[in-house]
């Protein structure tokens, strides 16, 4: 029997078991929010900026939060698209004359 401690410099085999010196760190846990860093550049536009700046409410929750907040801007963006085209815009250019237009 060879009660005598391992040298120094040699190392031990790895057997792929995880080191019992300690507890392992475990990854089945999710990560935690963390912001995605991507810019959001005003277009100037306010409605359209509020709805966008909305889109940082998704950096403070984890993902399955994400798809409300999605959700909630695109809703918020087509409505506001849907707005400009009800509004009305200045008469648009005079059509060809009709055949059955008027002669004096």
């Amino acid at each position: 029997m060879n009660d005598a401690a391992p040298q120094a410099g040699t190392a031990e085999p790895d057997t792929g078991e995880p080191d019992r010196a300690g507890p392992v760190p475990s990854d089945d846990g999710p990560a935690a929010p963390a912001p995605l860093g991507v810019p959001r550049t005003p277009t100037g536009h306010a409605e359209v900026d509020t709805h966008v700046e909305r889109l940082a409410d998704a950096d403070h929750l984890t993902t399955d939060g994400h798809l409300e907040v999605y959700e909630d801007v695109h809703r918020g963006l087509r409505d506001a698209l849907t707005a400009l085209d009800a509004r009305p815009g200045p008469p648009g250019p005079p059509g060809p004359p009709s055949a059955h237009g008027h002669r004096s």
